[in-house]
């Protein structure tokens, strides 16, 4: 809607969807004239009482005159927002400039009086809390800073969506109201409230698409195979408790049943309530489908279908009205293009994908948004995969295909408190929003790890990018507690480590096996990987179970020990008994001294690996096979009967087939298999009853992982250390100092001056050097030089030593190619190197030589920072020159950077040696260099203006640091979706 008003054009960017309280959506849009019906429909639908409460009398209806002024806005002094469920309105609010006697008033008055009313039916559903926060921000951009609102004391609801905002108030009363003021300037609890909100709502919209109550499948074929009869029939295999209904419209009149399921013609023809609609019709019907559901009330949707944005242009666009008409009825959307959900818990049983067969249940979520790779990934934690992925379970499953709408990081707020998913696996294409990626990253990584790939994005997502290098955007969420892999495999074989096994409490690693050559790999491995391994023992190739066992229980004992790696390999003529002997031996000693993880490196040796993830308590019993529940839902009498479709067939036997994930978390995994059968069971084993559960673990056991390779194994620990070590840190992330001799108001009004022209412009010397000293980084001189007389006359100025530089483009930073001059002590010196300088590169006009004074020798480091739209101002280190450049050995931090995080930047990348006294050299004065980066980082922090700046070199001496080169960008600053209101992406 694009109306003018009497002042202002219609602000069509106040226009968002959001996520209410119990998880559906809603539109807020700016209420224009041509909403009088609308209104004045909505105004009936509300409750005498609430009418009372809005207007302090009893209030039947809106006059000509009331419907004119709550409908006609100037979007400055008079603002209205209206909440809509399709074309209606649900609840409205207003505010008013007002000035100092509470009459209306014109800027520069910074006060408004601000009033709600939310329909009766719609109460309670968190609708005037997100009202309010988005009738703040649209005030601040017109220079309100205080709400001022009247409430009678009966009206408790809306007093506690005001003191419940996070604001600072002040409350009175008097004449029989409550009156409320209120700075509406975001502060730390307000943001903490509205991001609990937004946990709280995108938590349950998610929910609401994971555990419905009942399914209705659009699109299931009159005759068997396709796309919809396929997914109906994953959904009954998977014993779905729930009603389900399958919709076709070709349907004829006389089909009630198909496979045991109502039919139906539409949606809108179903008796019963709906929760989700799982959509496999062509995208040409997709439109109409979504109708049915939003009319019958269906709450989320599935989209299988294909010929969206992942087709080009027109696919795009249908895309966009997908999503639009999905959240005019309030449902959110998994798709399209998707592959689909899968919820093991118990109670749900849900299959509503393309998978054939209902992954285990496990404490492991996982995210796809490529529906092949989900394929994989399931494939992998369901059977063996080529290594350790074994037996194991997932607790749900998402595959979001485009990800039109529910995200990655809709899915992690889900699973942030679901007591169900301990461990997080997640194969990103896209992050749609890194800023909000990585807060909730990290408040998730503090409580359960999450393990993320990155891939490439498909042209079916159209997401803002990033501008970061690829390495950059890893150590940013590195920084958040993320566990970032490189390949599915390495995804798969740390969640597995994490999911059994507990966090290691240090880098200290025992080796112990019967192969030498197995032990030297593993610890080699463990070298490479920043481990500290002790040598490692051998046991002999003539070890017994005992022997194994023994060893394990000393190392884990050992004080000085933080994780065991047991190296195996057969021996000739071991066979099943020795193998069960062997990891009972290996799970008695883990049991005995509980706390530290052990892992297995195996060659080949299926009957350990199996023996391992025997009787798992997410998993059959060794030698069973998982026969899915195919009770359909019974029909009622006179109904034809159907077919059961056939048990879901069990993974075939893979030599090493390794464990199911139990114990205690990180590692806990205690949801038993709803449809797995006794060992005792003819159907479990080819008609033959097998009773191996002797064999197994005893309940509640923690189970062991076995790798292939040592590699992987070293690989998953070294993952795990690293995250046990930032949850430890975590607890203490340090704090942002503050500096005295800081003078942000200097350096704003600086910025202000600079900026003037609302352009961007890049500074000159003493602009840099003047921005900077308001931080107290102060840059070392460099006076030009276009002739050697100047030359003479800057060094005598400055003093000698001095450094003379050529600062051309090509040849700055560059002393490789000899564009620099040091420790030049007299004018004669300094006369000879400006002629080679200008001999070898040419006339001073193309070399633009400086002088500077030299500074105390040390160690050559750049400090760069950047303001980038999509990911936020990241602060980076390293040393200058080649190792930054060549071997990208970069360390990047979020800003606000914390005093912990400054010291960890300078001690992570690969040459930090070299600061601390590498082969005898003088360590050089870190604690200085620390307050440097903590300096630029609140320079940057301040000032998001300052949209680039580069220190370099940064000369970090035994003794202070020295800025010898300095480069500064302003730049009206990037608009931030972190700060305002809730919304989803709009479309």
């Amino acid at each position: 809607m694009q109306t003018s008003s009497d002042r202002h054009e219609y602000p069509a960017h106040w226009e968002a969807d959001v996520v209410l309280r119990d998880g559906g959506t809603a539109r807020i849009r700016p209420i224009t004239e041509e909403d009088a019906d609308r209104l004045v429909s909505f105004y009936e639908q509300v409750s005498d009482e609430s009418k009372y409460y809005r207007f302090f009398a009893p209030y039947p209806r809106l006059s000509a005159k009331d419907v004119h002024r709550f409908t006609h806005h100037d979007f400055v002094d008079r603002v209205g927002l209206a909440a809509l469920i399709g074309d209606e309105f649900i609840a409205t609010v207003r505010y008013d400039r007002i000035g100092t006697p509470g009459r209306p008033a014109t800027s520069p008055s910074d006060e408004a009086e601000v009033a709600f009313l939310v329909q009766d039916a719609h109460q309670g559903r968190g609708v005037a809390s997100a009202l309010l926060e988005h009738i703040a921000a649209v005030a601040r951009e017109r220079g309100i800073r205080r709400f001022i609102a009247e409430v009678l004391p009966a009206n408790t609801r809306m007093i506690k969506v005001f003191t419940d905002a996070g604001y600072t108030q002040k409350r009175s009363f008097e004449d029989g109201v409550v009156r409320l003021e209120f700075d509406i300037e975001p502060t730390d609890r307000s943001l903490a409230v509205q991001h609990a909100r937004e946990q709280r709502a995108e938590a349950r919209s998610v929910r609401r698409l994971l555990e419905p109550g009942s399914v209705a499948v659009v699109g299931v074929g009159r005759t068997p195979g396709g796309v919809g009869r396929s997914i109906l029939g994953h959904l009954r295999a998977a014993g779905f408790p729930g009603p389900l209904y399958a919709v076709n419209r070709a349907f004829g009149e006389d089909r009630e049943w198909i496979d045991g399921v109502p039919a139906h013609r539409s949606v809108r023809d179903i008796d019963g309530p709906v929760d989700l609609a799982v959509i496999a019709v062509p995208a040409a019907q997709v439109p109409e489908v979504v109708a049915d559901c939003g009319a019958h009330g269906v709450q989320g949707l599935v989209v299988v279908s294909a010929g969206y944005a992942e087709s080009g242009p027109e696919g795009r666009e249908r895309q966009r009205a997908l999503v639009r008409q999905a959240r005019a009825h309030g449902m959110r959307i998994i798709g399209p293009n998707a592959f689909g959900v899968i919820n093991t818990a118990p109670g749900v049983r849900l299959n509503a994908s393309l998978a054939p067969e209902m992954p285990r249940p496990g404490r492991i979520g996982l995210f796809t948004q490529s529906g092949a790779i989900g394929v994989a990934l399931l494939s992998r934690l369901h059977r063996r995969g080529g290594g350790v992925t074994g037996v194991t379970g997932v607790s749900t499953f998402v595959s979001a295909g485009n990800r039109a709408d529910v995200s990655g990081n809709d899915v992690l707020q889900y699973w942030y408190d679901d007591p169900d998913t301990d461990v997080v696996l997640m194969y990103l294409e896209t992050m749609g929003n890194p800023r909000k990626f990585t807060r909730l990253a990290r408040r998730t990584a503090a409580v359960k790890p999450l393990v993320v790939v990155q891939g490439a994005a498909p042209q079916g997502h159209a997401v803002r990018t990033t501008r970061l290098p690829h390495a950059t955007v890893s150590a940013l969420l590195r920084q958040a507690g993320v566990i970032r892999v490189d390949t599915i495999t390495e995804l798969v074989d740390t969640g597995l480590l994490l999911a059994r096994q507990p966090l290691p409490q240090g880098p200290r690693v025992a080796i112990l096996g019967n192969s030498e050559s197995l032990g030297v790999l593993a610890y080699d491995r463990c070298l490479a990987e920043g481990l500290r391994p002790k040598h490692p023992q051998d046991l002999t190739t003539a070890a017994s179970a005992e022997d194994f066992r023994a060893a394990l229980t000393r190392a884990l004992a050992d004080d000085t020990t933080d994780a065991v790696i047991v190296t195996a390999i057969p021996a000739v003529g071991e066979g099943a008994a020795e193998d069960a002997a062997l990891a009972e031996a290996l799970r008695s000693a883990a049991e005995e001294v509980p706390g530290k993880p052990v892992l297995v490196v195996h060659v080949e040796l299926g009957g350990l690996a199996a023996a391992l993830s025997a009787a798992a308590s997410t998993g059959p019993a060794a030698g069973t096979v998982p026969v899915a529940d195919t009770t359909a839902p019974t029909p009622p009498e006179g109904a034809p009967a159907s077919s059961p479709l056939p048990p879901t067939p069990a993974p075939p036997h893979v030599p090493g087939h390794p464990a199911a994930a139990t114990g205690t978390r990180p590692g806990t995994d205690t949801h038993p298999r709803a449809d797995a059968r006794p060992a005792t069971d003819p159907r479990a084993t080819d008609g033959h009853a097998t009773d191996t559960r002797a064999a197994g673990p005893r309940p509640g056991t923690r189970l062991i992982p076995a790798y292939p390779a040592a590699e992987r194994a070293v690989r998953a620990l070294a993952e795990a250390v690293r995250y046990g070590q930032w949850r430890r840190d975590a607890t203490d992330p340090g704090k942002v100092p503050e500096f005295e001799d800081i003078d942000e108001q200097g350096a704003a009004a600086l910025v202000e001056r600079l900026l003037a022209p609302g352009k961007a412009v890049t500074l000159g010397t003493e602009d840099t050097c003047a921005l900077l000293a308001h931080y107290g980084v102060p840059v070392q001189r460099a006076l030009p030089a276009p002739t050697p007389d100047a030359a003479a006359e800057a060094a005598r100025t400055l003093g000698y030593p001095v450094a003379l530089k050529a600062t051309a483009p090509h040849l700055r930073h560059r002393a490789d190619l000899g564009g620099v001059r040091l420790d030049l002590a007299d004018e004669e010196q300094l006369r000879r190197a400006y002629a080679e300088l200008t001999d070898l590169f040419g006339q001073p006009v193309e070399v633009r030589p400086v002088v500077q004074a030299m500074v105390p020798r040390g160690v050559d480091t750049v400090v760069r920072a950047v303001i980038d739209p999509a990911a936020g101002a990241v602060l980076s280190f390293g040393l200058a020159g080649a190792p930054s450049q060549l071997l990208d050995d970069m360390a990047h931090r979020l800003v606000p950077v914390t005093d912990r995080e400054a010291t960890s930047m300078i001690r992570s990348i690969r040459t930090a040696p070299l600061l601390f006294g590498w082969r005898g050299s003088a360590p050089v004065d870190t604690t200085a260099l620390q307050e440097l980066l903590l300096r630029v980082s609140r320079l940057i922090d301040d000032h998001p203006e300052v949209v680039a700046l580069t220190l370099e070199p940064v000369v970090v001496a035994p003794r202070g640091v020295s800025v010898l080169g300095a480069g500064v960008r302003l730049a009206p600053p990037p608009a931030r979706d972190d700060l305002g209101p809730r919304t989803l992406p709009l479309y």
